[in-house]
């Protein structure tokens, strides 16, 4: 053997060992996967589902595995959409919406439907005319939170085979027609002056209220001192009965007999008067008076 024919030999075998160092590093390439933690990866054998790589090292068979799939677990958000709805008292309205989702169960959402996107974008179109056709204008806009709540539950539910959580639905606004806008309108300034109309009659009401209140209340007042005025002469009745009843008939004549004393001398201190008149009933007061006098002293 020569020295050229061992130097082929020799390269052949370098060769042979090169390629299948080469052919190990690249089984060991294709082997180890490093999944990020926001992905999951799907892996096929032969076209068929044969697992899903989670985030960190993970190893797959070479030329019998491949990654199909790498699918973003992040929550996403779809672009705002609005429809048309109508409501039960047959208004018309834009909707604007917002969905928040992400994906749990990533080999569902690759092989059950081909654009996630636009499938959600039409479920939660279908379920927003549904529910605000089962509600009037007023309920729409007074139970927004209730109607955000049925709408996130019912898309929740179409699209649990697809292998996503929904985690928020927003309804960011709800437009009307101008001529509804005018309607509403009229009718808020018909509902302003009610209300002032109302407002102005039960003031006069309570005003007629309290002054009857007041009249009455000066009634009560009126007639309360009457009884006690009432009950102040019965009261004294009641002691002159008693006095006279104990004894004292006399001593109220002879009281009797001295006022009656009194008043003839006053009208004898007049001036011009010569002649006075004295009642026959006053000269028995007279006497009366100065025998109870003499009893006395």
């Amino acid at each position: 053997m020569d020295f050229d024919q061992l130097i082929s030999e020799l390269l052949g075998g370098n060769v042979v060992i090169l390629l299948l160092a080469g052919f190990i590093i690249l089984c060991i390439f294709l082997g180890i996967r490093i999944v990020p933690q926001s992905e999951q990866h799907v892996v096929e054998r032969f076209g068929r589902l044969k697992s899903v790589l989670g985030p960190g090292i993970n190893f797959i068979i070479p030329f019998l595995d491949r990654v199909a799939h790498k699918v973003s677990v992040l929550e996403r958000q779809l672009p705002n959409a609005s429809q048309d709805a109508i409501t039960s008292d047959n208004v018309l309205l834009q909707v604007e919406t917002s969905v928040f989702y992400r994906v749990l169960e990533p080999e569902k959402t690759v092989y059950r439907i081909r654009d996630v996107d636009a499938a959600i974008s039409t479920t939660v179109a279908g379920i927003v005319r549904a529910e605000i056709g089962k509600m009037e204008l007023d309920e729409v806009q007074s139970n927004r939170n209730q109607l955000i709540e049925q709408i996130k539950s019912m898309v929740e539910t179409a699209v649990n085979d697809w292998g996503i959580e929904v985690t928020r639905a927003e309804i960011l606004d709800v437009a009307l027609d101008q001529a509804t806008r005018d309607a509403m309108l009229q009718q808020l300034n018909a509902e302003r002056a009610r209300r002032a109309a109302v407002t102005e009659a039960e003031g006069k009401r309570r005003a007629v209220e309290l002054a009857a209140d007041a009249e009455l209340y000066a009634a009560r007042q009126a007639a309360e001192a009457r009884r006690v005025e009432a009950e102040a002469e019965a009261y004294a009745t009641g002691v002159v009965a008693e006095a006279i009843g104990k004894g004292g008939l006399e001593a109220v004549q002879y009281n009797i007999a001295l006022e009656q004393v009194k008043a003839i001398a006053q009208v004898a201190q007049g001036q011009g008067t010569q002649t006075i008149v004295v009642p026959a009933d006053a000269v028995d007061a007279f006497g009366k008076a100065f025998q109870m006098l003499k009893g006395r002293v």
